[in-house]
């Protein structure tokens, strides 16, 4: 191997390491952002109990179908990140797509139950947990929105023949890892602040 080669080589690893230390930096700093977020919820709902029932409100059948839809998106994102690896780019396309609507699908229903709870009287406002379930919920889906910006991008840049399937693997795996990461957050929030006020 030529020593140019043998510098390309060690750029290109240098890069893939960055760019993946990069993003766990950013979801170790995120995880304890939603962890702190989480934490003043359960506490606030410890220490300052309200007369107010969530259950009256939550419809456990909405949030556990928006909650299967974010994790078949987490299935479709993996085979993405394992069709790039291939080089298999319209596979990676229907995949990536498949992630887009679906995450789609979720964003609609979190609208959905939004509208309806402010309807109903629950508003950012309405006392400890008002102000921290929408404060939670409503970072999780901004956190949603921007990988579906993020994933939308890449599939139409795969449409202008300058996506490499070699050198554009490691984005698409530093992609999905931002969106496992959005959907293990999702599964922590829905067992938090709804399931644990149906076991209550």
């Amino acid at each position: 191997m030529s020593d140019d080669a043998h510098n390309n080589d060690s750029h290109h690893n240098l890069m893939v390491d960055n760019k993946k230390l990069f993003m766990w930096l950013f979801l170790g700093s995120d995880c304890m952002f939603f962890g702190t977020m989480i934490s003043t919820h359960l506490i606030y709902r410890k220490l300052y109990p309200e007369s107010f029932d969530p259950t009256s409100l939550f419809s456990l059948e909405l949030t556990s179908f928006s909650t299967f839809i974010l994790l078949m998106s987490s299935f479709l994102m993996a085979l993405a990140v394992s069709a790039m690896h291939k080089g298999d780019i319209k596979s990676f396309r229907r995949n990536t797509l498949g992630v887009i609507f679906f995450g789609l699908i979720f964003l609609v229903c979190q609208v959905f139950e939004f509208t309806e709870f402010v309807h109903e009287g629950l508003t950012l406002k309405s006392g400890t947990f008002g102000s921290t379930f929408f404060m939670l919920t409503g970072t999780h889906g901004v956190h949603v929105a921007i990988g579906l910006f993020w994933l939308t991008c890449m599939y139409f840049y795969s449409y202008t023949g300058k996506m490499d399937p070699h050198e554009s693997a490691i984005d698409v795996e530093v992609a999905g890892l931002y969106w496992h990461f959005v959907d293990i957050v999702w599964i922590i929030i829905f067992t938090v602040i709804y399931l644990i006020e149906f076991i209550k």
